[in-house]
This record gives structure tokens, sequence and C-alpha cells, in this order.
């Protein structure tokens, strides 16, 4: 039954880095071509979750279980920010930029939730969910900076 639990939380994650992924790579391949740091952030916010399902599916591999290829449920709240597309307007970089947050915010949720039975999990599963969540924090924090200086700038 622990196993089985164990399956569940990290196929839950890897289909948020799955949204992720999907994410960012919409969201760097509709700013505008002058973007080019905001399209390189993208693309490295994508590829660092691309490393996260990596280590999350190594772990449901080696409990046995097949790592989860899909996405979030239709009605989670980080399903919604997966089709970043419908939040522009043109290649808006507010916009997107306040979406790539909405979807961070979402992750840190998704990773407080698998924590919350964490006297159930093993140790080195723990740890490497919260070594995950702390490297999103900064992301987070990255985007919800890039968003308030663009937010100073178009003053």
């Amino acid at each position: 039954m622990k196993n089985e639990k164990n399956i569940e939380v990290l196929n839950d994650l890897i289909k948020i880095n799955n949204d992720r992924i999907a994410g960012y790579e919409t969201a760097a391949e509709n700013i505008d071509q002058s973007e080019v740091m905001l399209k390189t952030l993208f693309y490295q916010l994508a590829e660092e979750s691309a490393e996260f399902k990596r280590e999350l599916s190594d772990r449901v591999s080696s409990l046995g279980a097949e790592p989860a290829t899909d996405s979030t449920a239709p009605g989670k709240v980080y399903r919604l920010w997966m089709d970043i597309k419908s939040t522009f307007t043109g290649n808006d970089k507010r916009s997107t930029l306040e979406a790539c947050e909405f979807g961070e915010d979402a992750a840190q949720r998704a990773y407080k939730l698998a924590l919350e039975d964490r006297d159930e999990l093993p140790f080195s599963l723990v740890q490497m969910i919260e070594d995950q969540k702390a490297l999103l924090r900064m992301s987070h924090d990255l985007v919800r900076n890039q968003r308030n200086e663009y937010k100073e700038v178009a003053r």
C-alpha cells in the first residue's frame, strides 16, 4: 500500500512537470522574437522541469511502476496554465509573465500537497521533493521579478 502511495505522489508531480514543460515551451514559442532573454529563460525553465520529470520517473520505475506520461486532469488549476496562448494579448510580455507566475504558484501548491503526508514517505523521496520544490521556488521568484521589472518599465 505504501508503494502505491509513493507512486501516486511521484506520478502527480510528473504530471505537474509535464504541464510546466508544455507551458514554458508555448510561452517561449509565442513571445516576441526580440525578447531573447525571456525566450532563453522559458526554455531553461522547461528544461528544469524535464530534469525533475526524469528524476521522478526514475523513482517510479525503481518502484516497479510506469511513470505518468500525461498531464494533470482537466479542471485542476495548473491545467489552466498549460494553454498559455489563451492568455496572450498578441505577444504581450506582461500577460505571458503573469500566466507563468500563475503556473509557478500552482507548482508550489502541488509540491506542498505532495509533502503533506511526508511521514508516510521514505526520507529519500521527501528530500528529493523538497529539493525540487526549493528550486521551483527560486524559479517562481525569478519569474515574479521579471514580471515586476516589466511593470516598472511599463509605467
